[in-house]
């Protein structure tokens, strides 16, 4: 009998125990459920949850960057229009630049001696020699009895497109990486040169290493692929007419005495005591070419009527 009481008050305890343990939970229950809730947790509890969609535009993320090197850099400009002649006739790209821009070549005739005009070697620091090469091809195409049967001529317009879009002065002389194109040919190469004479109005080298540049490959290439007999490398302004070579090669002094002969360019050329290094003249006379390099008389005008008479003398003379 003692041991049926014990067991009875034993279970008594127990149901004491849950009750009042589930009148906590009840009271807690009922607190939480009566207390008002602070503005942050009713703000939060008011918002709507939504499906997350793809948004057009991406958030942008602003976060540390190295300062970009502008001629390194695809410049944010309206390209140059794209030159095209009358019935949509285009030019052969041999090339492109740094940036992408094309490298274009217009052919005039099928003869097998083989002349070339190269323009804006300098960009938009001598934009005129491209107005004057777009000049050309113009008169050329409107004329193409202009071109001897056994002859045919090449015109590149614009080897420096970059420098071309990117300023009409001083900074749109080099090409994006800020070298000068013609220091870059590999006939008497140098990176950097005694600046005492030459154009130094802000820094330029003649690239890391010979042919670094696209453009510079490009029209190394073309050369290598073409057997150029006569060549004229368009410049502005004012100096005159300068034989390739070094010294000047004789076939090539001979071509600057016949365009002295139709233009008011000097020859011998100013002499301002710069030491010419990498140029496209000499490195075309490397190959067996008479090639000069020519200014025009100033850096706005293309002198354009002057040159239709060397024109004439570029696809008559015989080296």
């Amino acid at each position: 009998m003692r041991r049926r009481k014990d067991s009875g008050w034993i279970i008594l305890a127990w149901m004491l125990n849950f009750a009042g343990l589930a009148g906590i939970a009840l009271v807690l229950i009922l607190y939480r459920t009566l207390k008002p809730k602070s503005p942050v947790q009713q703000s939060i509890s008011n918002e709507t949850v939504t499906n997350a969609t793809a948004s057009q535009f991406p958030t942008p993320y602003y976060l540390p960057t190295v300062t970009p090197n502008p001629l390194s850099t695809l410049i944010i400009v309206e390209s140059p229009t794209p030159f095209i002649l009358a019935g949509g006739t285009r030019p052969a790209v041999i090339g492109t630049s740094v940036s992408g821009r094309p490298i274009e070549v217009f052919t005039f005739g099928n003869g097998e001696k083989q002349r070339m005009i190269v323009a804006g070697i300098h960009g938009g620091y001598e934009w005129n020699t491209i107005a004057l090469a777009d000049e050309l091809i113009s008169h050329i195409y409107a004329h193409p009895n202009l071109i001897p049967t056994d002859v045919t001529l090449y015109i590149l317009r614009n080897l420096n497109p970059d420098g071309d879009a990117r300023d009409h002065g001083i900074e749109g002389r080099v090409n994006d990486h800020g070298v000068d194109l013609n220091r870059n040919f590999p006939k008497n190469w140098a990176e950097v040169w005694d600046r005492d004479g030459c154009w130094d109005y802000a820094p330029t080298t003649g690239g890391p290493a010979p042919v670094s540049e696209p453009e510079t490959r490009a029209l190394v290439s073309f050369l290598t692929l073409h057997k150029i007999e006569v060549l004229i490398s368009y410049h502005s302004a004012a100096l005159g007419i300068f034989p390739g070579g070094e010294p000047w090669e004789k076939d090539s002094v001979r071509f600057a005495q016949a365009l002295d002969e139709v233009t008011s360019y000097p020859f011998p050329p100013l002499e301002t005591g710069c030491e010419y290094t990498g140029t496209l003249a000499d490195y075309a006379v490397s190959l067996g070419a008479a090639a000069v390099d020519m200014e025009l008389t100033n850096h706005r005008d293309a002198d354009f009527d002057m040159n239709l008479d060397v024109l004439d003398v570029l696809l008559n003379w015989e080296p």
